[in-house]
Formats: structure tokens, C-alpha cells, sequence
């Protein structure tokens, strides 16, 4: 899977290990499908049930990639979509985590 932590990010490097498989465990459990919707942004889309665990995670996640801009709506089937943006200079990243995204769920 891609590494998609940048120098930016101001997580403890022996933290970053602990988030990646956070985010790796949301998408196993949860992911329903990946929707790249532009260059710099991917909407995620979620079981319901993680709707509390993914704003939780993307606020701790804001807390040191502040570049990150995260939102949170309801799908019309009543999943959770979580939309993850980022500035051009870190649309590499918003691909990356879309790639781990994807590679976590086709591993569940």
C-alpha cells in the first residue's frame, strides 16, 4: 500500500503508524465504496455506524494535517460519506489515501 503521510503532517513519526492502521481498520470494517470525485478530493463512503469513529478520526487527523479539510453528509441510502479535500500541492496525498482506501477494503 502507498505511504501518504507527508512532511507536513506534525503527527509524532512513531504515531503515524498507529493513525495509517486507524484509518486502515475504519476502511476495512466500513468502506463501502471510493469515489474520486476531482484531482485534490475523494468522498468516502461509510456504514452508517462509523459515522461517530470517522468525524472522530478526521478531527484528530485535522489536528496535524491541518491541510486536510474533511466534511461529512448522509447519502441518499443513509450512509455516511466523508469527503476529504486537500490544497493542490497535496493532491498526491488525497490519491494515496484513496489507493489505501481502496486496498484496505479489497483486503477485508
Amino acid at each position: 500500500m502507498t505511504m501518504w503521510v507527508p512532511e507536513a503532517c506534525t503527527l509524532p513519526t512513531t504515531e503515524q503508524p498507529l493513525r495509517l492502521a486507524e484509518f486502515d481498520a475504519l476502511f476495512a470494517r466500513s468502506l463501502h465504496r471510493v469515489e474520486r470525485v476531482a484531482p485534490r478530493s475523494v468522498r468516502l463512503v461509510l456504514d452508517p455506524a462509523a459515522d461517530g469513529p470517522a468525524r472522530e478520526l478526521a478531527r484528530r487527523e485535522s489536528a496535524c494535517c491541518s491541510f486536510f479539510t474533511f466534511g461529512f453528509t448522509e447519502s441518499d441510502d443513509g450512509r455516511t460519506v466523508m469527503e476529504v479535500t486537500a490544497p493542490a500541492a497535496y493532491a498526491d496525498v488525497v490519491d494515496a489515501l484513496a489507493d489505501r482506501a481502496d486496498g484496505a477494503r479489497e483486503g477485508a
